[in-house]
């Protein structure tokens, strides 16, 4: 269709990286939201090239929903966005199914034209129940609320970067079709670092980039990873709700940009046997007026009792989190010790295989990377969890807590139990969310084989949450 009479906003990259930096600067700063909405409202009212804004948000299991909305009817009922929470996979009942949806101003994203189309802003929704609380299957906004909290309690805030691999296959939509193919074809065998400047896989991580810059990500180095076809795109540091939206939009710009290739980006954490899996390892500090709070020049590996104490945390809890962290029947087979798999329950600041690693850092960068968390995994569950757990959580009187004998669980059965049994998962979530969490797991791990073998399975693919389709789920 021809489009020479429309008039669409399309800005340039470098416009859309001013833009974007400049919102982002805002959530930095914490400028207040009702100054932001105001701001946001007079510019899509002036902005006459803005035909819908495309509002986000997550499902209980981390799934991103979008829904579009006239620009025209936004502005006049921003308030009362309506939907159907049944329809939403562990959110509402159909006997109580609606919901509605806030829009968080200061989430409020330019988008490259090429690919996400012409005449759209994005801006991530805060799910509200029908009393006009803050939905509690909404993880977004269980972790903006704790955010909130301890920085008006302490005055903490809770930064994060995470560095997300994931795997480029030949053809659209491979995951969908591995049922029928049972394979994943490789773009690339190259390995580590090592792509050539016009194959697929560099293209794909150069566009991937460019569009991660335009949206303010602040990128700082981008590679062909360990396994063939795998990539990671790294980016800089943000504040904690921050960096989990970045997740879900780096997956978000990772998946379009290989469409528009005619290949597929897949975030499943062990899609072929043999090769290296693919994690979200997790970085993460707390500063205080400034200060980096885990950097200790004179500590053990330079870094403070405070950190420490808040590696302990996780490491007492490993077992009991590992649900949330790793979400799908599939993340259990990255769990393999083969390939550098951090499925230890210790701390390292060298063994790659601890579930905590404490990377070489100073006075800015000091920070605990948490590897032992699946791409697949819900960003906000995952950042809760681990912030709530290294701040709140208990320390086990263990000896030597820190390089114990102690492994995750290798098939999400064990790490479901846990789950279950655990009284901090109750804490963390509270009994109605944790029971319908656990639900959603089991589900999909009853369509799955019991034993994960040497063969990834089609219905460890077919009935992943980030790939399912409702025709293929009801067939089973």
């Amino acid at each position: 269709m021809s489009n020479e009479l429309q008039d669409f906003l399309k800005l340039s990259y470098a416009e859309l990286e001013e833009l974007n930096l400049k919102a982002k600067e805002q959530r930095t700063k914490r400028i207040p939201l009702e100054q932001i909405r105001e701001e946001r409202l007079e510019y899509l009212l002036s902005e006459k090239r803005i035909k819908a804004v495309t509002v986000l948000f997550s499902d209980l299991e981390g799934r991103l929903h979008m829904l579009d909305y006239d620009k025209k009817f936004l502005i006049k009922s921003w308030d009362n966005l309506t939907f159907d929470g049944s329809s939403i996979r562990g959110f509402t009942a159909q006997r109580e199914s609606d919901l509605r949806l806030g829009i968080d101003w200061g989430a409020f994203y330019w988008a490259p034209a090429d690919i996400f189309g012409a005449g759209k802003v994005l801006v991530f929704g805060e799910v509200i129940d029908k009393d006009g609380a803050a939905y509690s299957g909404d993880l977004r906004a269980v972790l903006k609320a704790y955010a909130k909290t301890v920085y008006e309690r302490e005055r903490l805030t809770l930064n994060a970067a995470n560095e997300i691999e994931g795997f480029l296959f030949r053809g659209v939509d491979a995951e969908r079709h591995y049922a029928e193919t049972g394979k994943f074809e490789y773009v690339n065998t190259g390995g580590y670092y090592h792509s050539l400047p016009g194959d697929a896989l560099r293209q794909f991580i150069d566009s991937a980039a460019e569009v991660q810059r335009a949206m303010g990500f602040e990128n700082e180095k981008d590679h062909p990873e360990v396994a063939p076809s795998q990539f990671e795109i790294n980016y800089s540091y943000a504040e904690v709700v921050a960096a989990a939206d970045q997740i879900q939009i780096y997956k978000l710009i990772c998946r379009q940009v290989a469409t528009k290739m005619g290949l597929t980006a897949s975030f499943l954490p062990k899609p072929v046997v043999g090769v290296n899996g693919s994690g979200m390892h997790t970085n993460v500090s707390i500063s205080k007026n400034g200060k980096n709070l885990f950097w200790d020049a004179k500590g053990l590996e330079k870094m403070s009792p405070y950190a420490w104490k808040f590696v302990d945390r996780i490491l007492t809890h490993g077992n009991d989190i590992c649900l949330a962290l790793n979400a799908s029947v599939n993340a259990y087979r990255r769990l393999d010790p083969h390939f550098e798999a951090p499925n230890q329950i210790k701390a390292s600041a060298t063994d790659r295989g601890s579930m905590v690693r404490i990377p070489i850092g100073n006075e800015r960068s000091a920070r605990v990377e948490v590897r032992s968390v699946g791409p697949d995994s819900n960003p906000y569950m995952v950042l809760y969890t681990v912030f709530r757990t290294g701040i709140e959580g208990e320390i086990a009187k263990v000896k030597n807590l820190r390089s114990a004998d102690r492994y995750l669980p290798d098939n999400i059965y064990d790490a479901l139990a846990d789950f279950r049994k655990a009284q901090w998962t109750t804490t963390l979530l509270g009994e109605d969310v944790k029971r319908r969490y656990a639900e959603l797991k089991q589900a999909s791990a009853d369509r799955c084989a019991r034993l994960l073998g040497t063969v990834v399975k089609a219905p460890e693919v077919q009935f992943h949450h980030e790939i399912y389709n409702q025709f293929l789920w009801n067939q089973f």
